[in-house]
């Protein structure tokens, strides 16, 4: 017995405790470089050991109680991590950011846009919104970063940008499988007469969902026109069946008038082979009945009053 018990005794692995520093460079690895101050005591540093790294040079402040390891030169999900923190342990990142942490926004603004339950005082780059209510169906983390959930993200985007803005965000969040009505409508219920709930109201009740999700540049802006000079909305970059067979992908699509608009962004369509292809394509849509018209980059972008009459005329023809 004597023996069994020594034998026990000598297979437990041997404790081994790591120094704070070892923890700190974990905790940077695992958070984009940016640490906040409540961590850095939880893992055992002083006080007085930060204001000494601060000091030397090992942290960097980026916000109140928020710091850099080693350096400054922070990526944009670091800056977006660092104001959540600065906002407290219950802060979310929200409305512009959350949308773009998500990819259902191709862009944010220089500043971070983060919500709380309380106030906070001004915080440098941060832009910080007060919702006492939100409810653990409105919180999410993506890539370790808390934020707000894809159903109050397009609420709070509502209140913040335009209709067409607000449609292409619904639209990208369908096509990468993130929309969820149901959830939609949950917070709806429970945001009425908050600043945003009109718009995606109509959004949800106007726009079919997934429809009229554009490429940036040309397309996007030949929507805007179309919205501007109250054309009806067309389906977009959808695929056209001329004959069994032959298909083509087009721009923009008017399918009751049977109508087509191609727009032209430039050197490509400018090469040899590109002018064949169009032309084919082009060939292929008279012959199955459609009308094909086109307008080019200058046009859309200089000129979008004559394109606007174009489109009127030709949708005003009976075929």
């Amino acid at each position: 017995m004597a023996i069994e018990l020594q034998n026990m005794g000598a297979e437990r692995p041997p404790f081994v405790s790591r120094s704070p520093e070892h923890e700190l460079a974990d905790l940077a690895g695992r958070q984009n470089g940016v640490v906040a101050r409540r961590q850095l005591l939880e893992i055992g540093f002083s006080a007085d050991q930060i204001k000494r790294m601060l000091g030397s040079r090992r942290l960097h402040r980026v916000h109140h109680g928020v710091y850099a390891v080693g350096h400054l030169a922070l990526t944009r999900k670091a800056r977006w991590r660092a104001a959540a923190f600065a906002g407290g342990s219950e802060a979310q990142l929200s409305h512009r950011s959350s949308a773009a942490l998500r990819n259902i926004r191709r862009s944010s603004p220089r500043y971070v846009e983060i919500t709380a339950p309380t106030r906070r005082g001004a915080m440098r780059g941060i832009r910080s919104y007060v919702c006492a209510s939100l409810q653990p169906q409105d919180r999410d983390v993506i890539d370790g970063i808390p934020c707000t959930s894809v159903a109050l993200t397009l609420l709070q985007l509502a209140a913040v940008v335009s209709r067409r803005e607000l449609e292409r965000a619904c639209d990208e969040a369908e096509v990468q499988e993130l929309f969820d009505l149901a959830a939609v409508e949950d917070v709806l219920a429970r945001s009425r007469g908050c600043r945003g709930t009109a718009k995606l109201r109509a959004v949800l009740d106007e726009h079919a969902i997934g429809t009229t999700l554009t490429r940036p540049g040309l397309e996007e802006k030949t929507l805007v026109l179309c919205d501007s000079a109250a054309i009806p909305r067309p389906r977009v970059n959808v695929r056209v069946v001329c004959r069994p067979g032959i298909d083509w992908e087009v721009d923009f699509l008017w399918r009751p008038q049977r109508l087509v608009l191609e727009t032209d962004g430039g050197r490509f369509h400018h090469t040899h082979a590109q002018i064949q292809r169009d032309r084919r394509k082009e060939a292929d849509l008279v012959r199955a009945g459609y009308r094909v018209l086109r307008a080019t980059w200058f046009q859309i972008q200089y000129d979008a009053r004559s394109v606007a009459l174009m489109l009127r005329a030709a949708l005003a023809t009976t075929t």
